[in-house]
């Protein structure tokens, strides 16, 4: 009886570290991924504004900030800075308005990673007073990889508390 007693209890004691083992593995991992989440959508602004027509390319600065998890996004800069190697999902809607009938239109950005453009919406029109476009894509980005929005010359952007002109971007998952 004091045999069986003591095989179970091996038994018993060798489950239970296996357990605690499995438990503290699974803490990690989900520690990991919550230290590791990577995620902004911004909006150009909060109240009536347009950015343009310029000069010279510039980066775009989304001023509302709807989420800026990792705190990856710069308001000030325009820049997302990879802090985390992955496949990364990037959105930008963009958004702007003529002024007035017949008015020329002229919506032209694009995403950029470290200066090297990944998309582009381009519209230049003069018989529409407004209008808007959309791109979303899968980047395998890589950290200290710089991601913008410029805006290039001639063009222009409006926004107001709708938030017309957003740009997101979230890690679909790490491959580092």
């Amino acid at each position: 009886m004091l045999k069986k007693k003591w095989e179970l209890e091996q038994y018993l004691n060798t489950s239970l570290n296996s357990l605690e083992d499995s438990l503290a593995r699974a803490q990690t991992t989900l520690r990991n991924i919550r230290e590791n989440r990577v995620a902004f959508s911004v909006g150009l602004a909060d109240k009536r504004r347009c950015v343009g027509p310029v000069k010279a390319a510039v980066n775009v600065t989304y001023q509302s900030i709807f989420i800026n998890i990792g705190e990856a996004y710069n308001s000030t800069t325009g820049v997302f800075t990879v802090t985390r190697s992955g496949v990364y999902n990037l959105a930008l809607t963009v958004f702007s308005d003529a002024g007035s009938p017949g008015a020329p239109l002229a919506i032209c950005v694009s995403i950029r990673q470290n200066g090297v453009a990944l998309a582009a919406l381009r519209e230049k029109y003069d018989q529409d007073q407004e209008d808007q476009a959309t791109v979303v894509l899968l980047a395998e980005l890589h950290v200290g990889d710089h991601i913008t929005v410029s805006l290039q010359p001639g063009c222009w952007l409006c926004d107001d508390q709708h938030h017309y002109n957003t740009f997101s971007g979230f890690l679909l998952y790490a491959t580092e």
